[in-house]
This record gives C-alpha cells, structure tokens and sequence, in this order.
C-alpha cells in the first residue's frame, strides 16, 4: 500500500499553532467583514438612538475665580486674618472649599433650587420602571405586605439637593497658576451660567463674612481684654500710691548714701579698734614698769613733767619721790581716761553701724517692693495700652475687609450643549461596534475546530488532501448518482475525477485495485464518495466492484432501486457465488456487493482467511475494487479491513468534523500500522465558503464547471 507525499512541516506547523500569525488574523478578520460591518452598523444605530432619542442635552457653563495673593493695603494696620498663602496646600483647600457642602447649600437655598427637578429628586416624575417597584412586586406575588414608605424629612431632601447640586460642579484649578474654574452642567444654558455665577460670589461673599465675624470675634474679645486690663492698672496704681504714702521717701540714692555712710562708719570702727589696741598697750607698759623701773616708765609716758620729777629723783632731791610718784599717777590716769573715752567712741561707733544696716536692710526691701509695684503697675499700663491700641485698630477693619479672591470671569449663557457629543458618540460606536465584531470574528474563529481549508487539514493531521469534494445537490441518496451522470462536468463529478486521478498516479508502475474508503464518525459522505469514484472508475472503461463494508449499518441500498438477500456473507460463506451475489447497476456501471445482517461480528469476519482469499479472488477478476467500511472510532472493522488493500481514503466531512476526532481516528489505524494514502475533504458548502472568505479562488473557475 502506497502512501501519497506527506506533509513533513506539519509537525513544524503544529509547533506554530500557538503562535500569533498577524496574516492570519488579517485574513480571518476580512472573512468575517460582513458580520464586522454589521455589529459597526448595529452599534451606529444604537449610538444614534441613544444621542439622538435618549441622551437629555446638557450645557456646560465655565466662571474663573483669581486668588489674590497680594491684597491692597488701604492702613498700616495689621489684619485679624491674614490673606491666603500661595502654596498648593492652601490652593487644594480653596479648591475644597469652593465645593464644600455649607457653601453649595447656601447656593440651593439662594436660587431656590429645591424647587427644581433635576436637582430635587422628589419633584421628579416616577419612573416607568424601577428597582423598588420590582422589589415590591414580588412581595406582592408571595403575599408579603409591601414594605411602608416612610416621607422623607426636610433635611433629607436638602441633603439629596445637595448632592445632586454637588454632581454638577466640578472645581478645578488651572496648572502653574491662581486661577480656580468653576464649571456647571445642568440640562439648561442659562440655568448653568447662574449657578456658575453665583457660586462664584458666594465664595466672593463667605471670604468677607469669614474675615468680618473674625473681626467681630476678634474685636469682643479685645474689648472684655481692655476692660480686664483697666481694672488691673487701676489696682496697681492704688497699691503703688498706699504703699509710698506708709512708707518713707526711699530711693535708690538715698539707699546708695546710706551704704557709703556704713562704709565710712566701718572704716572708722577699723582705725578706732587700732587706736585702742595702742592705748591698751600703752597703759599696760605703763602699769608693769612703774614700780620696776622709773627711767623706763618715763620714757614710755613720755611725759616732761614726769622726765623733770625723774631728774629731781635720780638727783636725790627731797620730795623729788613723791612729786615722781604723784606725777606718774597722773599719766596712768589719765592714760586709763583715754583708753576709756576710745572704748565709749568705739562702742557708740559700733551701735551707729548696726542702726546703719538695720536701715539699709529695710530700705532696701522696701524698694525692691516698691520697684516691684511700679513695674506691675508699667506693665499693666502698656499692655492695656497695646490691647486699646488694637482694639481701636481692630474696629476700624471692620468696615474694611476685602477679599482674598476676585472672580476672573463670568460665565456666559452656552449656545450649544456639550453632551450629548453626537458626532463623537457615533464614531465611538462606529469603532466600538467594529472592535465587538472583530473581536466577536476572532473569538469564533479561535473557537472553531473544525476542517474548512486543504491547507488546514494538511498542518493538522501530516497527510495530502487528494480530494476535495463539493456537497452534491440532492434531497435524496438515489438522486446523487443520477447529478453526475447527468452532469458530468459539474464541479462534484470534476472533484472526484481530480480524486481518481490522485489514487491513480500515486503509483504509475503499480496502480492500486483494492481502495477503502472510510473516516472518523457517521455523516461525513464516505459511502457517498465510494459511489461517485465507483461510477468515474468504470467511465474509464474499467471493471469495478463496489463491496459494502459496512455490515451494520448497510444504507448502500438506498443509493439503488434495489434489494436482495443475498450479498458479501453469502459470498464469504459459500452459500452463493459471487456472479449470484453482484448487483450490476445499469447508471453505476459497476457492480454492487450489499452487505448482509449477521449474527457474527465483522471485525471478525474480516479478520479470517476466507476474508483475504476472497480479496485475492477479486483482483483476478475486476480492475478496481472499491471497500466501503465503517467509520474508524465506531468499530475496529475498517483497521482490519485495510490490512487487505492497497489504498487507504480518509474522508473528513468539511466544517463539521473536529480536529480531534480527525486525530485520533489516524492514530488508530496508525497503531495497527496502516498509513492513510490520502485524505478527502467532503461536503464541501461553495456558498459558506465565500461567506468564511475561503470560496475566492473556487470562484475562478466557476466557469470550468457545469452544475
């Protein structure tokens, strides 16, 4: 048995499989062009029916608001609040509080928005379908008691006008800049200028009323302030007067008098405590040498009366040592008198200096009390003086605050909508629709698995398609002989002359007799394609049987107006012999071996020598002998059945079968060692092979073919 040339890239092929071919997917998305056009259609129209039926228009209105970081300074006066940063955390806040809800609510209550429908929900017509309606319904069908409605408050439905106003806005601000952008949407022009507007000035308005009840603030508590502090100077005044008027005039000056004076006295104590060191001194050296020796007595009394009595004594006049002695006396005493006068001085000098310091002592209390009580009382006059010096400063900016903003620009009344974007809208279908087609396109085709090309079918399975055969039209099995007799040169009769020829001159020094034919699964118009190459085979003039394999499902009778009893077993067994047994059809041209119900098993049968011996039989006897057996995954007959012919036909039915069952169909006959001789592509549909983008090239020679 000869195989015809094999592809060797399939195996290559089948490594690319996983691979992303770009001229694949190129082709794929031209086959499927139609249905592409067709979603890009369906999602335009769609797209047109939302913008122009659905979507409710809305205007978009812009007003620009400037940050002054620099303000106009009318006094040299310091503010209660200061003006804003330029920094971008204070441009966030801004931005933050421009949308913040106070500022918004005081915007829906000022243009009376609650009495809008767009915004105040409550006014809006109900709906023709809703959740809760459908949540109600089917508490209604299983006898549940509808769920109690309770009427939203005031402040609710402010919350929720709040929030729909909020949705509204957008507040933006513009890169490397000051600048904010109010920007409004609502479903009228004008209405959206308005709230740009106003929103604008109530910021505007809220940074004055801001700074003004800061002010105000400011100023009620500097006034209790200054109040406080009047009455603190005016105490401490009053304990500074009381506390001079009980004491007496002390002064700095005077306390500095006084320290000099103690300085003078204690000096004074020093010398004085000398001199009496002396006089003591003097007195004892008078006392311890007057009875021991006169001559010295005398010269340390230094007394010239005392040296004259001294001289009168050593002379040894009379009376001389009394007049010495009385002399004496009197130095000693007078000595002891002046000893006694400096002792008094310095004593009474002592008690000056105590008294001295006595008075310093509380002098000096008396003024650190004093400069105590002045300071408080200067300190409580200048800090009442600076909070009234504020508070007169702070009175006078209440009548001039400004602004740490100015609005740039107003909005203007919008003369066409900026939503719905109708042109945009459509071309987003357009493309949206194309891409959900293509995408669509591809997920099928990624998803297909089956056979719709010759190409295809060669990567896949490794084997030459020899033959690809269009469906024949006809309603009925009887009715596919009589098409191509009676158009031979249609494009079905043509297929299976380009099939017989491939079997013919695969092997031109040895031609094979025996072919089979057979495929996967049930349906796929092998029985079909036995009749059509039995019928060209015998056109060439040649012998032919047509054997029915098939002993199961025997349908080769249905091809032909005929039916008998007797067939391939009555043959096999030797009941009939086989010019008894062969049905010779007049349109065919060909004998016909019908297969026969039997009790035994077919692979069996087929498996025996009687099986083989009847083959060798044959090849004596006609020139072609066509085997139609069962498919290969349903029974093991047709694995048998080719150990005993030279040509294996392997029918696989066009964008039906799958590849696996392709697969392993070929793997089963390759197990037993049997090699496909080649593969025929059949029930070929011409009309979805142009809708698939396949049927190009089978259109080119349309006009070779007679159908």
């Amino acid at each position: 048995m000869r195989q015809l040339p094999v592809n060797t890239d399939a195996h290559h092929q089948e490594l690319q499989d996983d691979e992303i071919n770009l001229g694949n997917l190129a082709q794929t998305i031209w086959r499927g062009k139609l249905w592409i056009l067709l979603s890009g259609f369906l999602a335009v129209f769609l797209g047109g029916y939302y913008a122009y039926a659905v979507a409710v228009p809305v205007y978009t209105a812009n007003a620009s608001i400037a940050l002054e970081s620099q303000q106009e300074q009318v006094m040299d006066i310091q503010s209660v609040v200061t003006g804003l940063g330029a920094d971008q955390s204070t441009i966030n806040t801004e931005t933050e509080v421009i949308r913040s809800r106070g500022l918004i609510e005081q915007l829906v209550l000022d243009m009376n928005l609650l009495q809008d429908p767009e915004f105040n929900r409550k006014l809006q017509p109900p709906q023709k379908f809703s959740l809760g309606q459908a949540v109600g319904a089917l508490r209604a069908l299983f006898g549940a008691e509808p769920a109690e409605q309770l009427e939203p408050s005031d402040r609710a439905i402010l919350d929720s006008t709040i929030s729909a106003t909020l949705k509204a806005i957008t507040v933006t601000n513009l890169r490397q800049s000051f600048v904010f952008e109010i920007t409004v949407v609502t479903q009228d022009p004008a209405k959206s200028a308005a709230i740009a507007n106003r929103l604008a000035e109530l910021y505007i308005d809220n940074q004055i009323a801001v700074k003004f009840e800061k002010t105000e603030q400011a100023t009620l508590w500097l006034s209790e302030r200054v109040t406080a502090l009047q009455k603190q100077v005016e105490t401490s005044q009053t304990k500074l007067k009381e506390f001079s008027a009980n004491t007496k005039l002390v002064s700095a000056e005077a306390l500095l008098g006084l320290n000099r004076q103690i300085k003078d006295l204690r000096d004074r104590r020093t010398d004085l405590a000398a001199q009496l060191d002396t006089a003591r001194a003097h007195l004892a050296a008078l006392q311890s040498s007057r009875d021991q020796d006169p001559a010295a007595f005398a010269e340390i009394a230094g007394d010239q009366i005392l040296n004259q009595a001294l001289a009168y004594l050593q002379e040894g006049r009379a009376g001389s040592q009394a007049a010495f002695d009385t002399r004496a006396q009197a130095v000693i005493s007078r000595a002891e008198l002046s000893l006694a006068r400096a002792e008094a001085q310095f004593e009474a000098l002592d008690l000056s200096i105590r008294d001295t310091g006595i008075r310093i002592d509380s002098q000096s209390q008396e003024l650190v009390k004093l400069e105590q009580l002045q300071r408080e009382a200067e300190a409580n006059r200048l800090l009442y003086d600076a909070f009234l010096s504020r508070l007169k400063e702070t009175s006078i900016q209440q009548g001039i605050q400004q602004a740490d903003s100015r609005i740039l620009g107003r909005a203007v009344v919008p003369t066409q909508p900026s939503a719905p974007r109708r042109s945009r809208i459509l071309a987003l279908s357009l493309v949206l629709g194309i891409m959900v087609g293509a995408g669509a396109v591809l997920g099928h085709e990624m998803t297909q698995n089956t056979f719709r090309t010759a190409e295809d079918l060669e990567a896949k399975t490794g084997y030459a398609v020899i033959g690809q055969i269009p469906r024949i039209p006809s309603s009925a099995r009887r009715g596919i002989l009589e098409y191509l007799v009676e158009k031979p040169n249609s494009a079905a009769a043509e297929s299976i002359r380009n099939l017989r020829t491939s079997i013919l001159l695969a092997n031109l020094d040895n031609p094979p007799k025996v072919i089979m034919s057979t495929s996967s699964v049930p349906g796929e118009g092998k029985t079909t394609q036995s009749v059509a190459l039995t019928q060209n085979l015998s056109g060439l003039g040649a012998k032919v049987l047509l054997i029915e394999g098939d002993l199961r499902r025997r349908v080769l009778a249905t091809y032909f107006n005929h039916s008998t009893n007797v067939g391939f077993l009555s043959v096999i067994s030797g009941e009939v012999p086989l010019e008894d047994a062969v049905f010779h059809d007049e349109a065919l041209n060909a004998d016909i071996l019908f297969g026969q119900k039997t009790s035994i098993n077919a692979a069996d049968l087929f498996s025996s020598s009687k099986f083989s011996e009847f083959i060798e039989e044959l090849r004596s006897i006609y020139d072609y002998i066509i085997i139609d057996t069962p498919p290969v995954l349903a029974v093991p007959d047709a694995r048998v059945v080719g150990q005993s012919v030279d040509t294996i036909i392997y029918s696989v039915k066009w964008d039906s079968t799958p590849h696996r069952q392709v697969l392993e169909g070929l793997q089963s006959l390759e197990s037993v060692n049997l090699k496909v001789s080649g593969l025929a592509l059949s029930q070929i549909d011409s009309r979805k092979m142009k809708r698939y983008g396949y049927g190009n090239d089978y259109g080119k020679y349309k006009g070779y073919y007679d159908n």
